[in-house]
């Protein structure tokens, strides 16, 4: 046992001081940002300040979460025990993955500054370690943990998207946000969000959606995340499985639904049974193996960028098919989500004023919205899209 013990603490210890060598590229990101009032929308909240942190990455740029920067008047970065301000601008954001790069005019801050390379998903329980500019102190601050989980969790940042993400039991506090947590001397991660009220209880962004989002914005413009316009749900029972025509205990799960655009493109169909999904095996549950883990097979669809085609194993009509559905960009939930940067719309008639309903309306009634807001506006906003003509 003692060997063990000490084997582990060594390993921590290993982490610890090569993490502290790369802790020289991670900068405290400032912010002052000034937000809109959603129920009047003439009107701006007065200017906040707040933190958090970013880590050099390729091509003289910063990477850092979005919400660290969302409604930006001012971002200023600090470096690694550098007493001078250095002032940036957003470069490239992402409210939907909560992921964005900075730029600097002084090309001067990244003297002495090497990028942190992207690594791979840690595996679970593997040791990683979080750095950052967490509240509480000034100085950078280095939280050895071990990998909890990984699978698809809501976005909070965006509120309405799910995307693949990493849980570890190490310290990621407010100011963490946007920090590189790392393995092997590399980063595994960005670090953006906890779950209030629970300890040792933090997430990270893995590899995989990050370097989707730098392969996005390698043409200089910003896409987003490409939809197969689908609802995949599980397909474990026996009799019906009989009646499609597949094994009772066997893989695939079942198209409940379909968006407008895809039931026009008319490729996939209502009740097709998903069997593969870009060459990852669908389980009944709707689920594949990423890495040893099941996660929701979405986890795929979301690797594919605006334009690809991704190849689709169907059961359709007692027989095996393969599809080549094209992924695009569709906004049409952007106000189910929470929107960023942008100013609310309104317009004034007859002392009236109107703006559209969005979710950042509708939580002005409070933390409770959904029980003190009119019932009629929250089903207009969510689900009158989906009643049937």
């Amino acid at each position: 046992v003692r060997i063990i013990f000490a084997t582990v603490l060594f390993a921590c210890l290993v982490s610890l001081t090569s993490a502290a060598d790369m802790g020289r590229s991670v900068v405290q990101v400032l912010l002052y940002s000034q937000t809109p009032v959603w129920d009047a929308p003439w009107r701006s909240n007065p200017v906040a300040s707040s933190s958090g942190s970013g880590f050099v990455i390729d091509g003289e740029r910063v990477m850092t979460n979005a919400h660290v920067v969302s409604w930006a008047k001012q971002i200023v970065l600090r470096r690694f025990q550098d007493p001078r301000p250095w002032q940036a601008q957003v470069e490239h954001i992402s409210h939907e993955c909560d992921l964005a790069v900075l730029k600097l005019a002084d090309p001067g801050f990244f003297d002495g500054l090497a990028p942190l390379p992207i690594g791979e998903l840690p595996k679970v329980r593997s040791t990683v370690v979080t750095c950052g500019y967490p509240s509480g102190g000034e100085q950078i601050s280095y939280t050895s943990g071990v990998v909890s989980r990984i699978e698809l969790q809501n976005y909070v940042h965006i509120g309405n998207k799910a995307f693949l993400s990493v849980q570890t039991d190490a310290a990621i506090n407010p100011g963490n946000s946007g920090g590189p947590v790392f393995q092997d001397d590399k980063v595994a991660g960005v670090a953006f969000m906890g779950i209030p009220g629970l300890e040792n209880t933090g997430f990270f962004i893995p590899p995989a959606v990050i370097n989707h989002f730098l392969e996005d914005i390698s043409d200089g413009h910003n896409d987003g995340f490409p939809k197969a316009g689908i609802r995949i749900v599980s397909l474990q029972n026996p009799a019906f499985r009989r009646y499609l025509g597949l094994d009772p205990t066997g893989d695939g799960a079942r198209i409940d639904s379909l968006s407008n655009y895809a039931q026009k493109a008319g490729l996939l169909k209502k009740d097709d049974v998903v069997l593969e999904v870009g060459g990852s095996r669908v389980g009944s549950d709707g689920t594949i193996l990423l890495d040893g883990n099941r996660v929701y097979c979405t986890a795929v669809l979301q690797n594919a960028q605006k334009g690809e085609q991704l190849k689709i194993k169907l059961w359709r009509d007692q027989k095996e098919i393969e599809v080549a559905v094209p992924m695009n960009i569709h906004v049409e939930d952007a106000n189910t989500g929470n929107i960023y940067d942008s100013l609310p719309r309104y317009f004034v008639y007859a002392g009236l004023v109107f703006t559209p309903l969005t979710l950042d309306y509708v939580k002005t009634f409070g933390r409770n919205w959904r029980s003190v807001a009119n019932l009629e506006m929250v089903y207009e906003l969510y689900y009158q899209r989906n009643e049937k003509p």
